[in-house]
């Protein structure tokens, strides 16, 4: 995972590498990989940048099946990856996302996602939150406050169930509910334990501004997610 997250950060226009859920099955190593780019980036241009993360991987790893979800991203991008690499170098910290900080008054306000065992209490999970913001507010003496969001991580077994046509129906007439999708593509949806891994393949309009279609495509995330309680959903939008 160190691998593709160096690939993914060492590629022209992403910003920061968010969460990468890697599983094999076979020969074959499947990613579900989050990037951060510019939040006026134009959607071709999101596309194009998703293309070239996917075709670096592909250098390094022939067998990759690889599917990218991008953000925007309207911050400071150096003192965001500061914040991304010291709180990943916290203990317990799967995966770091949605980082965000601003400056008032010469303090540092920051924000960010912070991905831990979904099998911890609460208790444990609070006291690698505190860690974090300790060493934030350490490493960048500034820091006036930070905010942590804390979600469970899943680690995705190598062989998984492939799910029924039944489950595939109920998220396509979700999806017929936005006008917006032109077209919809591949919908794999594999079954572990008690959580479904659910990969959509959608399109829309290339002139669609890359905040749009991700405020569409987090919308969709949820609306999927009432209807399938426990479920991991990775929603990957091309241009049409």
């Amino acid at each position: 995972m160190k691998q593709v997250r160096q690939i993914v950060s060492n590629t022209e226009g992403v910003i920061e590498p968010g969460p990468i859920l890697m599983r094999k099955s076979g020969d074959t190593i499947f990613a579900d990989i989050t990037i951060s780019l510019r939040g006026d980036a134009s959607f071709d241009k999101a596309h194009e940048i998703s293309h070239n993360v996917e075709t670096n991987i592909r250098n390094s790893l022939p067998n990759a099946a690889v599917t990218i979800h991008f953000e925007p991203n309207w911050e400071e991008v150096p003192r965001n990856s500061k914040i991304n690499e010291i709180a990943i170098s916290v203990e317990g910290v799967k995966e770091v996302h949605n980082i965000s900080s601003y400056t008032s008054e010469g303090k540092i306000y920051a924000s960010l996602h912070v991905m831990v065992d979904r099998e911890i209490n609460l208790d444990s999970a609070h006291k690698i939150s505190e860690m974090i913001e300790d060493k934030i507010q350490n490493d960048i003496p500034q820091t006036e406050h930070v905010t942590i969001h804390l979600e469970p991580h899943v680690s995705i077994p190598e062989n998984l169930k492939v799910e029924g046509k039944k489950t595939e129906e109920r998220i396509k007439s979700i999806l017929n509910e936005y006008e917006e999708i032109k077209k919809i593509g591949r919908i794999v949806i594999l079954n572990f334990k008690d959580m479904l891994k659910i990969d959509i393949d959608v399109s829309f309009d290339k002139t669609l501004s890359i905040e749009r279609v991700h405020d569409l495509t987090s919308q969709i995330e949820i609306k999927i997610h009432t209807h399938l309680k426990n479920s991991i959903i990775t929603i990957h939008p091309e241009p049409i």
